[in-house]
């Protein structure tokens, strides 16, 4: 019995389990906000492109 309360009371392991929940908590907000602004990456990612592509003659050297 005096093991399981010196179990209890030790919080050798604690700053493991926040940090462990921390990061646990940052995915899953990662994993909420993605979605709504997934297109709105594409849409950026593409319009550089062309961008790109209508000035890429005066980028070479």
């Amino acid at each position: 019995m005096a093991d399981w309360k010196q179990f209890a009371q030790d919080e050798s392991g604690a700053v493991t389990v926040d940090w462990v929940v921390l990061t646990a908590g940052v995915v899953a907000m990662a994993m909420l906000v993605m979605p709504p602004i997934k297109s709105a990456i594409g849409d950026m990612a593409g319009y550089i492109r062309d961008t790109v592509l209508a000035y890429g003659d005066y980028l070479q050297p």
